[in-house]
Protein backbone atom coordinates (compact mmCIF):
# COMPACT_ATOMS: atom_id res chain seq x y z
CA UNK A 1 0.00 0.00 0.00
CA UNK A 2 2.81 2.36 0.85
CA UNK A 3 4.55 1.61 -2.68
CA UNK A 4 1.34 2.65 -4.36
CA UNK A 5 0.74 5.78 -2.49
CA UNK A 6 4.57 6.89 -3.05
CA UNK A 7 4.34 6.50 -6.74
CA UNK A 8 1.30 8.21 -6.98
CA UNK A 9 2.48 11.16 -5.00
CA UNK A 10 5.53 10.96 -7.17
CA UNK A 11 3.90 11.05 -10.06
CA UNK A 12 1.27 14.00 -8.76
CA UNK A 13 4.77 16.27 -8.20
CA UNK A 14 6.59 15.34 -11.24
CA UNK A 15 3.29 15.83 -12.87
CA UNK A 16 2.53 19.21 -11.08
CA UNK A 17 6.66 20.32 -12.18
CA UNK A 18 5.75 19.42 -16.19
CA UNK A 19 2.76 21.44 -15.76
CA UNK A 20 4.54 24.86 -14.24
CA UNK A 21 6.92 24.80 -16.52
CA UNK A 22 4.55 24.36 -19.51
CA UNK A 23 2.21 26.91 -18.26
CA UNK A 24 3.28 29.90 -20.33
CA UNK A 25 3.39 28.54 -23.48
CA UNK A 26 0.26 26.12 -22.57
CA UNK A 27 -1.71 29.82 -22.19
CA UNK A 28 0.16 31.01 -25.05
CA UNK A 29 -1.49 28.25 -27.36
CA UNK A 30 -5.13 28.19 -25.35
CA UNK A 31 -5.87 31.80 -26.22
CA UNK A 32 -4.82 31.32 -30.08
CA UNK A 33 -6.18 28.28 -30.87
CA UNK A 34 -9.38 28.23 -28.85
CA UNK A 35 -9.48 31.82 -27.49
CA UNK A 36 -9.04 31.65 -24.60
CA UNK A 37 -8.76 29.22 -21.20
CA UNK A 38 -11.67 27.36 -19.42
CA UNK A 39 -11.06 25.59 -16.45
CA UNK A 40 -12.19 22.21 -18.19
CA UNK A 41 -9.00 22.30 -20.61
CA UNK A 42 -6.80 23.33 -17.66
CA UNK A 43 -7.90 20.64 -15.62
CA UNK A 44 -7.61 17.82 -18.47
CA UNK A 45 -3.86 19.26 -19.71
CA UNK A 46 -2.69 19.11 -15.56
CA UNK A 47 -4.29 15.72 -15.24
CA UNK A 48 -2.36 14.64 -18.79
CA UNK A 49 0.86 15.55 -16.90
CA UNK A 50 0.21 13.80 -13.93
CA UNK A 51 -0.95 10.52 -15.63
CA UNK A 52 2.66 10.74 -17.80
CA UNK A 53 4.30 10.28 -14.86
CA UNK A 54 1.90 7.58 -13.47
CA UNK A 55 2.52 5.18 -16.42
CA UNK A 56 6.05 5.43 -15.35
CA UNK A 57 6.04 5.44 -11.31
CA UNK A 58 3.44 2.31 -11.43
CA UNK A 59 4.80 0.25 -13.79
CA UNK A 60 8.72 1.06 -12.86
CA UNK A 61 8.64 1.87 -9.24
CA UNK A 62 9.21 0.39 -6.61
CA UNK A 63 12.98 -0.89 -7.49
CA UNK A 64 14.12 -3.94 -6.17
CA UNK A 65 16.14 -3.98 -2.90
CA UNK A 66 20.22 -4.72 -3.47
CA UNK A 67 19.66 -7.63 -0.60
CA UNK A 68 15.84 -8.96 -2.05
CA UNK A 69 16.58 -8.78 -5.61
CA UNK A 70 15.92 -11.84 -7.67
CA UNK A 71 15.76 -12.31 -11.50
CA UNK A 72 12.20 -12.49 -13.30
CA UNK A 73 10.93 -14.39 -16.08
CA UNK A 74 9.62 -13.82 -19.42
CA UNK A 75 6.31 -14.94 -20.96
CA UNK A 76 6.02 -15.16 -24.57
CA UNK A 77 2.87 -16.59 -25.44
CA UNK A 78 0.42 -14.59 -26.15
CA UNK A 79 -3.70 -14.34 -24.10
CA UNK A 80 -2.04 -16.71 -21.44
CA UNK A 81 -4.25 -14.14 -19.16
CA UNK A 82 -6.97 -16.03 -20.40
CA UNK A 83 -5.70 -19.14 -19.39
CA UNK A 84 -4.82 -17.63 -15.80
CA UNK A 85 -8.38 -16.27 -15.64
CA UNK A 86 -10.11 -19.49 -16.20
CA UNK A 87 -7.98 -21.17 -13.56
CA UNK A 88 -8.44 -18.49 -10.70
CA UNK A 89 -12.20 -18.17 -11.54
CA UNK A 90 -12.37 -21.99 -11.55
CA UNK A 91 -11.33 -21.77 -8.17
CA UNK A 92 -12.47 -18.86 -6.20
CA UNK A 93 -15.86 -18.19 -8.50
CA UNK A 94 -15.53 -14.37 -8.39
CA UNK A 95 -15.52 -13.28 -11.57
CA UNK A 96 -15.45 -9.47 -10.67
CA UNK A 97 -12.83 -9.36 -7.76
CA UNK A 98 -10.68 -12.06 -8.01
CA UNK A 99 -6.76 -10.66 -8.14
CA UNK A 100 -6.26 -11.97 -11.53
CA UNK A 101 -9.04 -10.62 -13.26
CA UNK A 102 -8.67 -7.32 -11.27
CA UNK A 103 -4.88 -7.52 -12.51
CA UNK A 104 -5.82 -7.47 -16.15
CA UNK A 105 -8.79 -4.86 -15.73
CA UNK A 106 -5.92 -2.69 -13.72
CA UNK A 107 -3.60 -2.85 -16.63
CA UNK A 108 -7.06 -1.78 -18.71
CA UNK A 109 -7.34 0.79 -16.95
CA UNK A 110 -4.02 2.34 -16.56
CA UNK A 111 -3.51 2.93 -20.42
CA UNK A 112 -7.40 4.04 -20.68
CA UNK A 113 -6.77 7.60 -20.62
CA UNK A 114 -3.43 7.49 -23.04
CA UNK A 115 -6.40 6.53 -25.61
CA UNK A 116 -8.79 9.47 -24.16
CA UNK A 117 -6.00 12.21 -23.95
CA UNK A 118 -4.76 11.53 -27.35
CA UNK A 119 -8.10 12.02 -28.63
CA UNK A 120 -9.78 14.59 -26.29
CA UNK A 121 -6.28 16.89 -26.44
CA UNK A 122 -4.19 16.23 -29.43
CA UNK A 123 -6.99 15.19 -32.00
CA UNK A 124 -5.66 11.77 -32.76
CA UNK A 125 -7.64 8.56 -33.74
CA UNK A 126 -7.77 5.07 -32.78
CA UNK A 127 -5.12 4.24 -35.07
CA UNK A 128 -2.32 6.37 -33.36
CA UNK A 129 -3.50 5.64 -29.71
CA UNK A 130 -3.13 2.08 -30.59
CA UNK A 131 0.60 2.39 -31.85
CA UNK A 132 0.90 4.67 -29.29
CA UNK A 133 -0.06 2.45 -26.61
CA UNK A 134 2.07 -0.34 -28.13
CA UNK A 135 5.36 1.56 -28.30
CA UNK A 136 4.68 3.21 -24.61
CA UNK A 137 3.95 -0.73 -23.09
CA UNK A 138 6.72 -1.95 -25.32
CA UNK A 139 9.34 0.56 -23.64
CA UNK A 140 8.18 0.23 -20.55
CA UNK A 141 8.37 -3.69 -20.67
CA UNK A 142 12.13 -3.36 -22.32
CA UNK A 143 12.86 -1.11 -19.55
CA UNK A 144 12.32 -4.07 -17.37
CA UNK A 145 13.15 -6.99 -19.18
CA UNK A 146 17.28 -5.12 -19.44
CA UNK A 147 16.91 -4.33 -15.54
CA UNK A 148 16.43 -0.57 -16.55
CA UNK A 149 18.77 -0.35 -19.41
CA UNK A 150 21.72 -2.36 -17.20
CA UNK A 151 21.00 -0.41 -13.90
CA UNK A 152 20.51 -4.03 -12.85
CA UNK A 153 22.08 -7.28 -13.92
CA UNK A 154 18.33 -8.62 -15.04
CA UNK A 155 15.47 -8.05 -15.38
CA UNK A 156 13.33 -6.92 -11.90
CA UNK A 157 9.98 -7.57 -13.42
CA UNK A 158 8.25 -10.42 -15.76
CA UNK A 159 8.25 -9.38 -19.62
CA UNK A 160 5.19 -10.21 -20.45
CA UNK A 161 3.29 -10.18 -23.84
CA UNK A 162 0.24 -10.19 -22.11
CA UNK A 163 0.68 -6.81 -21.51
CA UNK A 164 1.28 -5.33 -23.85
CA UNK A 165 -2.00 -6.42 -25.76
CA UNK A 166 -3.73 -5.96 -22.25
CA UNK A 167 -2.25 -1.99 -22.61
CA UNK A 168 -2.86 -1.50 -26.04
CA UNK A 169 -6.42 -2.66 -25.65
CA UNK A 170 -6.55 0.19 -22.75
CA UNK A 171 -5.18 2.83 -24.94
CA UNK A 172 -7.76 1.50 -27.52
CA UNK A 173 -10.83 1.59 -25.47
CA UNK A 174 -9.67 5.32 -24.09
CA UNK A 175 -10.00 6.78 -27.53
CA UNK A 176 -13.48 5.49 -27.85
CA UNK A 177 -14.78 6.55 -24.87
CA UNK A 178 -13.28 10.23 -25.81
CA UNK A 179 -16.02 10.34 -28.50
CA UNK A 180 -18.59 11.10 -25.06
CA UNK A 181 -16.66 14.50 -24.87
CA UNK A 182 -18.17 16.77 -27.53
CA UNK A 183 -16.43 17.30 -30.41
CA UNK A 184 -15.81 21.47 -29.78
CA UNK A 185 -14.08 20.23 -26.68
CA UNK A 186 -11.90 18.07 -28.52
CA UNK A 187 -8.51 17.99 -30.52
CA UNK A 188 -6.34 21.09 -31.73
CA UNK A 189 -7.76 22.22 -34.67
CA UNK A 190 -8.42 26.24 -34.50
CA UNK A 191 -11.80 27.25 -33.23
CA UNK A 192 -14.06 28.90 -35.38
CA UNK A 193 -14.42 32.02 -32.49
CA UNK A 194 -10.68 31.85 -31.66
CA UNK A 195 -10.01 35.43 -33.20
CA UNK A 196 -13.38 37.33 -31.96
CA UNK A 197 -12.29 39.47 -28.88
CA UNK A 198 -13.00 38.69 -25.32
CA UNK A 199 -13.58 41.01 -22.25
CA UNK A 200 -10.78 41.36 -19.88
CA UNK A 201 -11.72 40.18 -17.04
CA UNK A 202 -9.62 40.01 -13.64
CA UNK A 203 -9.06 36.31 -13.74
CA UNK A 204 -7.72 36.54 -17.15
CA UNK A 205 -5.58 39.55 -16.01
CA UNK A 206 -4.54 37.50 -12.92
CA UNK A 207 -3.58 34.51 -15.40
CA UNK A 208 -1.18 36.99 -17.06
CA UNK A 209 0.12 38.05 -14.14
CA UNK A 210 0.89 34.21 -12.88
CA UNK A 211 2.46 34.01 -16.37
CA UNK A 212 4.69 36.44 -15.55
CA UNK A 213 5.81 35.55 -12.29
CA UNK A 214 6.21 31.60 -13.01
CA UNK A 215 8.14 32.34 -16.57
CA UNK A 216 10.82 35.02 -14.77
CA UNK A 217 11.02 32.74 -11.61
CA UNK A 218 11.52 29.71 -13.83
CA UNK A 219 14.47 31.92 -16.22
CA UNK A 220 15.98 32.97 -13.14
CA UNK A 221 16.32 29.55 -11.93
CA UNK A 222 17.53 27.67 -15.09
CA UNK A 223 20.37 30.50 -15.45
CA UNK A 224 20.97 30.34 -11.73
CA UNK A 225 22.02 26.21 -11.98
CA UNK A 226 23.32 27.03 -15.92
CA UNK A 227 26.04 29.45 -13.74
CA UNK A 228 26.54 27.04 -11.35
CA UNK A 229 27.58 24.09 -13.46
CA UNK A 230 29.80 26.17 -15.19
CA UNK A 231 31.37 27.33 -11.77
CA UNK A 232 31.72 23.35 -11.26
CA UNK A 233 33.37 22.58 -14.02
CA UNK A 234 35.56 25.43 -14.16
CA UNK A 235 36.42 25.93 -10.85
CA UNK A 236 35.22 22.71 -8.86
CA UNK A 237 32.81 21.73 -6.21
CA UNK A 238 34.11 23.68 -3.73
CA UNK A 239 33.41 26.70 -5.22
CA UNK A 240 29.72 26.46 -5.33
CA UNK A 241 28.97 27.70 -1.70
CA UNK A 242 31.03 31.41 -2.92
CA UNK A 243 29.19 31.61 -6.13
CA UNK A 244 25.27 30.39 -4.86
CA UNK A 245 24.60 34.13 -4.53
CA UNK A 246 26.16 35.44 -7.74
CA UNK A 247 24.26 32.71 -9.20
CA UNK A 248 21.26 33.70 -7.79
CA UNK A 249 21.58 37.35 -8.97
CA UNK A 250 22.98 36.34 -12.38
CA UNK A 251 19.44 34.44 -12.48
CA UNK A 252 17.25 37.16 -11.47
CA UNK A 253 19.24 39.64 -13.57
CA UNK A 254 18.85 36.98 -16.71
CA UNK A 255 14.89 37.07 -16.43
CA UNK A 256 15.05 40.92 -15.35
CA UNK A 257 16.59 41.64 -18.36
CA UNK A 258 14.48 39.33 -20.61
CA UNK A 259 11.23 40.98 -19.25
CA UNK A 260 12.46 44.33 -20.08
CA UNK A 261 13.39 42.86 -23.46
CA UNK A 262 10.05 42.39 -24.49
CA UNK A 263 8.39 45.25 -22.67
CA UNK A 264 10.64 47.89 -24.57
CA UNK A 265 9.99 45.75 -28.39
CA UNK A 266 6.48 45.05 -28.30
CA UNK A 267 5.25 47.28 -25.17
CA UNK A 268 3.60 43.95 -23.60
CA UNK A 269 5.34 41.49 -20.89
CA UNK A 270 5.15 37.84 -22.16
CA UNK A 271 1.93 37.37 -19.99
CA UNK A 272 0.38 39.91 -21.69
CA UNK A 273 1.49 38.36 -24.94
CA UNK A 274 0.14 34.90 -23.39
CA UNK A 275 -3.16 36.48 -22.84
CA UNK A 276 -3.83 38.27 -25.71
CA UNK A 277 -4.05 42.31 -23.89
CA UNK A 278 -2.94 45.29 -24.77
CA UNK A 279 -3.24 48.82 -23.68
CA UNK A 280 -5.52 51.50 -25.15
CA UNK A 281 -3.80 54.74 -25.67
CA UNK A 282 -2.96 57.43 -22.82
CA UNK A 283 -1.37 60.35 -21.52
CA UNK A 284 2.63 59.15 -21.41
CA UNK A 285 4.31 58.70 -24.80
CA UNK A 286 6.08 54.96 -25.69
CA UNK A 287 9.23 56.09 -24.66
CA UNK A 288 7.88 56.94 -20.91
CA UNK A 289 4.67 54.39 -20.99
CA UNK A 290 7.06 51.15 -22.28
CA UNK A 291 9.24 51.46 -19.06
CA UNK A 292 6.85 52.30 -17.12
CA UNK A 293 5.26 49.08 -17.90
CA UNK A 294 8.55 47.14 -16.77
CA UNK A 295 8.61 49.14 -13.58
CA UNK A 296 5.62 47.95 -12.33
CA UNK A 297 5.53 44.38 -13.51
CA UNK A 298 6.74 41.06 -13.07
CA UNK A 299 10.49 42.35 -14.05
CA UNK A 300 10.92 45.36 -10.91
CA UNK A 301 8.90 42.60 -8.45
CA UNK A 302 11.56 39.92 -9.20
CA UNK A 303 14.65 42.79 -8.71
CA UNK A 304 13.01 44.16 -5.52
CA UNK A 305 12.25 40.99 -4.07
CA UNK A 306 16.09 39.94 -4.21
CA UNK A 307 17.33 42.92 -2.47
CA UNK A 308 18.41 42.80 0.89
CA UNK A 309 16.17 44.03 3.91
CA UNK A 310 14.60 46.48 4.46
CA UNK A 311 14.86 46.83 0.28
CA UNK A 312 12.66 44.23 -0.36
CA UNK A 313 10.24 45.30 1.44
CA UNK A 314 9.10 47.47 -1.80
CA UNK A 315 8.77 44.15 -3.69
CA UNK A 316 6.36 43.59 -1.12
CA UNK A 317 4.35 46.87 -1.40
CA UNK A 318 4.22 46.52 -5.33
CA UNK A 319 2.64 43.45 -5.17
CA UNK A 320 0.25 45.02 -2.60
CA UNK A 321 -0.65 47.89 -4.81
CA UNK A 322 -1.07 45.14 -7.85
CA UNK A 323 -3.66 43.33 -6.28
CA UNK A 324 -5.17 46.29 -4.96
CA UNK A 325 -5.99 47.76 -7.86
CA UNK A 326 -7.11 44.30 -9.58
CA UNK A 327 -9.78 44.46 -7.44
CA UNK A 328 -10.56 47.84 -8.34
CA UNK A 329 -10.41 47.84 -11.56
CA UNK A 330 -12.57 45.19 -13.67
CA UNK A 331 -9.61 45.13 -16.46
CA UNK A 332 -6.80 44.91 -13.70
CA UNK A 333 -4.66 47.74 -15.40
CA UNK A 334 -2.99 48.35 -12.43
CA UNK A 335 -0.53 51.28 -11.96
CA UNK A 336 1.00 51.23 -15.69
CA UNK A 337 -3.12 51.61 -16.69
CA UNK A 338 -3.64 54.07 -13.72
CA UNK A 339 -0.64 56.40 -14.05
CA UNK A 340 -0.98 56.52 -18.04
CA UNK A 341 -5.02 56.85 -17.74
CA UNK A 342 -5.39 53.65 -20.15
CA UNK A 343 -7.23 50.75 -20.06
CA UNK A 344 -7.01 46.85 -21.11
CA UNK A 345 -8.28 45.74 -24.20
CA UNK A 346 -8.46 42.27 -25.82
CA UNK A 347 -5.27 42.93 -28.91
CA UNK A 348 -7.98 41.03 -31.37
CA UNK A 349 -10.02 43.89 -30.75
CA UNK A 350 -8.50 46.06 -33.93
CA UNK A 351 -5.05 47.09 -34.43
CA UNK A 352 -3.76 50.72 -32.79
CA UNK A 353 -1.98 53.03 -35.01
CA UNK A 354 2.22 53.15 -34.65
CA UNK A 355 1.39 56.51 -32.52
CA UNK A 356 -0.37 54.36 -29.52
CA UNK A 357 1.89 52.20 -27.20
CA UNK A 358 0.66 49.06 -27.06
CA UNK A 359 2.20 48.58 -23.65
CA UNK A 360 -0.17 46.79 -20.76
CA UNK A 361 -0.44 46.35 -16.79
CA UNK A 362 0.67 44.25 -14.29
Amino acid sequence: MNDIVGSGLLAVIAGGVVAVLALVPFVAVSYRRRGGLTLWRTLLWAGAAVYFWAIWTYTLIPLPDDDLYRCAGVNLRPFEFVDDIRAAVAVSGRYLTDPTVLQVALNVLLFLPLGFFLRVLGGRGILVAGLVGLATSALIETTQLTGVWGLFPCAYRVFDVDDLIVNTSGALLGSLVAFAVPAAHRGVAKSPDAEVPRPVTRRRRLLGLVCDVVGISLVGVAVSVLVQAVTVLLLGESATLATDEAASWAGTVAGAALWLGVVLVTGRSIGDLATRVRFTNGILPVWVARPLRFLTGAGAYAVLAALPAPWSIAAFLLALVTGALLVVWRDGRGLTGWIGRRRLVDDRAGVVSPSVDTSASG
